[in-house]
């Protein structure tokens, strides 16, 4: 679907799967690859028949991490562009994986990570804003950055201590070690895993169990909602917030068809749409800019 070179992108049955597309490189990271997520988010978010986004490998990988191809200077930000012909402003430059990361953070639909091999550097980086990670048995994953001289990224740094505890994340970032997905599972970063063929299906599942029982608004503002009250100061912040979509939605047709379906035991067919009925006050916390 689409023009896109280094991912695919295919929508069917209300669940886009985004698969990463560069198998001869193990789907390594790469700028080309950034504007492409990117591109395929604000597709997914524009179309109201998309109810859940998988994000998957080509091949044997996962993401086998940033595209190493520049060797030395893979990180090397300023002889880049310079290569370019771009201005090196020092506070001005951006992580790639953490643009990516930002837009999976800011997606109105919720996405599922199907972990179909390696998920390495910015390949297990760019899953921490994802909601629920699925993954293949022996899957190897790691955070390698001490090892190659640079540092977390892709949001790594607020969401990985959050999902897995400090000191989990301290011992995998510190040590820079590549673990398994068994160990990931232990530690409360991958919620299950399978076998590869059984692997996609229990993803599509788990998107269809959301397509087909919720409502596309509500499941948006709860997403933002949990999210974002991660790093609330008081309960109090989470209250008025509730509170005011509680209001907003309570009068909504969805809130009717949700409670009318119920009663009458059937499906339920929510009219509000992600693209329209967004209510106020979303959205509650804009993004806030890059350079201060």
């Amino acid at each position: 679907m689409s023009n896109y070179e280094a991912i695919k992108l295919d929508i069917a049955n209300g669940v886009a799967t985004l698969t990463l597309h560069r198998p001869d490189r193990m789907n390594a990271f790469n700028e080309l690859m950034m504007h492409e997520m990117i591109a395929a988010f604000d597709v997914t978010d524009a179309d109201d028949s998309v109810r859940a986004v998988i994000v998957t490998g080509e091949g044997r990988a996962f993401c086998a991490g940033a595209d190493l191809a520049s060797a030395g200077d893979t990180f090397n930000y300023e002889k880049r562009l310079a290569g370019r012909g771009v201005e090196f402003e020092e506070d001005r430059v951006r992580d790639g994986g953490g643009r990516v990361g930002l837009r999976i953070y800011e997606s109105k639909k919720p996405v599922i990570a199907a972990i179909n091999g390696p998920a390495v550097g910015v390949g297990a980086t760019m899953t921490l804003p994802m909601d629920v990670r699925l993954a293949v048995e022996g899957a190897k994953m790691g955070f390698v950055f001490a090892k190659r001289g640079i540092v977390p990224e892709t949001l790594s740094s607020y969401f990985l201590p959050r999902l897995v505890g400090v000191s989990t994340a301290l011992e995998w970032v510190m040590t820079g070690r590549v673990f398994s997905s068994e160990e990931a599972k232990e530690r409360g970063l991958v919620r299950s895993l399978y076998k590869p063929d059984d692997l996609l299906p229990a993803a599509h599942a788990l998107a269809r169990e959301i397509a087909d029982n919720t409502s596309p608004v509500s499941v948006a503002l709860s997403r933002r909602m949990l999210l974002d009250m991660l790093d609330a100061s008081h309960p109090m912040e989470a209250h008025r917030l509730e509170s005011r979509l509680m209001v907003a939605r309570g009068r909504a047709g969805d809130a009717k068809e949700g409670v009318t379906s119920f009663l009458e035991k059937r499906v339920p067919a929510y009219p509000d749409k992600v693209s329209t009925d967004m209510p106020q006050p979303y959205p509650w916390r804009p993004t806030p800019a890059f350079k201060e």
